[in-house]
């Protein structure tokens, strides 16, 4: 494997950056009314403008040469044909295989895994229509009316996330709720208001002894019990996704009410499987089966498109071009709908697990830049809190801007308002605030010419801040899905071409084993030292001072 700095095109975008850094964007758009042709993509519904940023026709051509040299197109058909690119854990990455609907087979060493996943569609459907129908009962002879997932990570991200989303489309008296924390007060809110005869646990483990999930399911059950007064009920009221069965049905889960997982799907990528059931009984199976159709329609744009027409291959190279050539140390995601405020924490996730690596597919250190720090907020509260920074602060980060053309509760002018704060913020983050225009308009405001020589340094904007522009026409399922798939995808070139392995996380199995030995050392009340004297301290000080 050639290094990623040794590339030719590499070789050629420094050279390239270097003779263009110093041109504006405010002047590129008053030389030419047609860079939004240039610069713009469709995929059905979806509208991406990246004319708003610092690219030409070259920087563009270049980075396409970036990702053809690295390999692109062909580590895409590994990972869509099954080949085990995961190569630290010897598996496929088949997330892609959960949304298939065409016919086409999908193989896992040398087994078609399609009808697996298809049965456990048909299983999910079954369930959601017992349960959203009235005819799954609890211990009582009542209909559930609340559905608790337990999980963390991937098997709560994107449940939350894809439930808040389409929340307009959830069934009405039905309610979802998720617990992630192992902070005892994340369960204990949770179930203080339900009714332990009508609510549902969904417990999402792959090996179902992760151990903050694991925790809160057995308070769960201990709360059902408590309150029923017969430990059959745990029986009727908790579902598990696990692919420990036999952990499983010790807790006391019935076998045809575990749902599988498969370890070609990480985490951060298995809101297409059983671990969005959640989602599919809140909004039921036909519109979480529109969620994979869009998914399906996007990775089949992903892997058939040419790469200069390609939506997530274009919006990846945007991001090494910062990240590597503008040193830009983060990127931030701004939806300015209601409904996806939890979307920049599933992609804070679903990014930097993912590519948060400083080690080569062959073993070697990196001596460039990987992963971006992730983040976001809704694009209105934003503009209240940290848009001052992007504005004029001294930190280069690119942005996302997302919004729907039509609102799903229109009411009055709030929409109208709201896209006139979107486009007004992506203009004002390009052109920024020249001197002229800063004393034109104290002059304006009535300030003297003392004044305005002393006040209009405060005004100044550089602009030439660099945005994306995603539209789409509202947020349904299918339009989600393919959103959602294409932020995967993303992440997925870049991982390629930073020569990494996007689907590993050995700083999160670390972070759980140093965890549980100093459990044991808690649980006991005692201190082993077993640490560097800060943690061993830390510990002292705790069992000196607990209550417990």
């Amino acid at each position: 494997m050639e290094k990623l700095t040794n590339l030719p095109a590499w070789q050629a975008l420094l050279e390239h950056k270097t003779k263009n850094e110093n041109i504006h964007m405010r002047d590129v758009f008053a030389q030419d009314n047609t860079r939004f042709e240039d610069f713009h993509l469709c995929f059905n519904d979806l509208l991406l403008d990246y004319s708003k940023n610092r690219i030409n026709k070259e920087t563009m051509s270049l980075l396409i040469d970036l990702a053809r040299q690295s390999g692109l197109r062909e580590w895409t058909e590994k990972m869509f044909s099954g080949e085990k690119i995961n190569h630290t854990e010897n598996r496929a990455v088949l997330h892609t295989a959960l949304r298939n609907r065409s016919d086409e087979p999908v193989y896992v060493n040398g087994q078609d895994v399609m009808p697996e996943v298809r049965s456990e569609l048909k299983k999910m459907r079954e369930y959601s229509e017992a349960i959203r129908s009235g005819r799954w009962l609890g211990y009582s002879g009542k209909p559930i009316i609340d559905i608790v997932n337990i999980g963390v990570g991937g098997s709560d991200l994107g449940p939350v996330m894809v439930s808040e989303a389409l929340h307009p489309y959830g069934k009405t008296g039905l309610h979802v709720h998720f617990v992630s924390n192992v902070d005892p007060s994340h369960i204990c809110n949770t179930l203080r208001d339900l009714d332990p005869e009508r609510t549902l646990f969904i417990v999402s483990s792959k090996s179902f002894t992760t151990q903050d999930t694991i925790m809160n399911a057995r308070t769960a059950r201990d709360w059902l019990i408590e309150n029923s007064r017969n430990e059959a009920a745990v029986a009727k009221h908790f579902i598990a996704v696990a692919a420990n069965i036999e952990a499983a049905t010790s807790f006391g889960i019935e076998k045809e009410n575990i749902f599988k997982m498969w370890d070609w799907v990480g985490g951060r990528y298995s809101v297409w499987s059983s671990i969005g059931l959640s989602v599919a009984i809140y909004i039921g199976m036909d519109r979480f089966e529109s969620l994979l159709q869009g998914a399906y329609e996007m990775d089949q744009h992903f892997r058939q498109s040419p790469l200069e027409e390609n939506l997530p291959v274009v919006l990846a190279l945007l991001g090494i071009w910062y990240t590597n050539f503008y040193d830009a140390e983060s990127h931030v995601l701004l939806p300015y709908d209601q409904h996806l405020h939890r979307f920049p924490a599933y992609f804070q996730q679903g990014d930097m697990e993912s590519n948060g690596k400083s080690v080569t597919r062959d073993g070697q250190l990196v001596d460039y830049a990987t992963g971006p720090i992730i983040w976001g907020e809704l694009g209105i509260t934003g503009q209240h809190a940290f848009y001052q920074n992007l504005h004029q602060g001294t930190h280069f980060v690119p942005a996302d801007f997302i919004v729907p053309i039509d609102s799903l509760n229109p009411v009055g002018d709030h929409h109208i308002v709201l896209l006139a704060n979107f486009f007004a913020q992506t203009r004002t983050l390009m052109t920024g605030k020249n001197e002229k225009e800063a004393r034109a308009e104290l002059v304006a405001e009535g300030y003297s010419d003392e004044e305005v020589e002393h006040l209009y340094p405060s005004r100044l904007m550089p602009g030439n801040k660099p945005s994306n522009t995603i539209l789409f026409k509202a947020l349904t399922p299918k339009t989600l899905g393919s959103l959602i798939a294409m932020y995967e995808h993303k992440i997925f070139v870049q991982g390629i071409i930073w020569q990494i392995n996007s689907y590993d996380q050995p700083a999160v199995e670390l972070g759980k084993k140093v965890a549980a030995s100093i459990y044991a050392d808690l649980k006991h009340h005692k201190s082993t030292g077993n640490y560097d004297s800060s943690t061993n301290s830390l510990i002292k000080y705790f069992l000196k001072n607990s209550n417990d």
